[in-house]
């Protein structure tokens, strides 16, 4: 009960700063600069132009968000999509507040576009950390995700609000506004990018070590780390050894380090970093 109370505190955490920011970035950069930073609201602007105000841009959204809704419900399930639901209705909220509260910016379309995408990258990351979408492109992205899981979601979203610039700039025939609207794009996924990342990430250590049964306990016991132990010779001295790979938190890589020299200095140790670590004690395989 505890742990389904922690969980849906951080949901609604997630879901209240990540529409805050992504707010934030519309509000305060993209629109005032009429950039585009795909996405369906872009399409439903450029739908509208074509049809000639037969339905409103809001219209456009939403009936571009029904099919996507049914397909969520269909393949995510009623909790998540009530979560993508509450996160829409507070984003498009969270933008008309902001945009009557905070002063915009157009000194400088370039800087727009870039600080724009940081904060919108980031607000999504924070939500697709969650497993949580603002709707639209985003819930799309986290549907095809599902067909494409060794694409990234920032991937996926980039290729997505790619073809919806494009899409815009046929309709407006504005290229330039295109060109920051690729900006803000950019900039967003790898900002989502580096929030995913700094969610999963971990190091992997290879010790190369004489002192193999010390450390496999000291490890264990200690770190409650597993580990995997490799026979090993030196291709210099011919000695046999081992090598053990040890998978461990960002949080406790400088106590494994110092835990690890402290029981054999010379050690030698390649180290790497991991973005993604399927199993026990790590995430969970689906």
């Amino acid at each position: 009960m505890k742990k389904r109370t922690k969980q849906w505190l951080l949901d609604v955490a997630a879901i209240g700063a990540g529409t805050a920011l992504v707010a934030l970035g519309l509000a305060m950069f993209t629109i005032p600069n009429d950039i585009a930073p795909g996405g369906v609201s872009g399409l439903a602007t450029a739908l509208t132009h074509v049809t000639g105000g037969f339905m409103t841009v809001g219209a456009w959204s939403l009936l571009l968000n029904v099919p996507l809704a049914a397909v969520a419900w269909w393949k995510l399930g009623f909790r998540p999509l009530c979560k993508t639901l509450a996160a829409t209705v507070l984003l498009s909220v969270f933008i008309d507040l902001l945009s009557l509260v905070v002063p915009p910016y157009t000194n400088n379309p370039l800087l727009a576009a870039g600080f724009g995408g940081a904060l919108m990258g980031v607000g999504m990351g924070v939500l697709f950390a969650r497993g949580i979408s603002t709707g639209g492109t985003d819930l799309l992205t986290l549907l095809l995700n599902r067909v494409f899981p060794n694409l990234s979601l920032s991937t996926l979203l980039l290729c997505i609000d790619t073809l919806v610039v494009v899409f815009a700039v046929i309709v407006f025939g504005n290229i330039e506004i295109a060109l920051y609207s690729f900006v803000t794009i950019f900039v967003t996924s790898k900002a989502i990018d580096g929030i995913m990342q700094g969610v999963d990430h971990t190091k992997v250590l290879y010790v190369v070590t004489e002192q193999s049964e010390a450390l496999l306990g000291k490890l264990a016991m200690e770190m409650g780390l597993g580990v995997t132990a490799l026979p090993a010779r030196g291709g210099y001295t011919g000695r046999d050894k081992q090598m053990l790979m040890v998978v461990t938190h960002r949080s406790d890589f400088a106590k494994t380090l110092g835990l690890i020299k402290s029981i054999d200095p010379a050690a030698f140790l390649i180290v790497m970093n991991a973005t993604e670590v399927h199993g026990e004690g790590f995430k969970e395989i689906k």
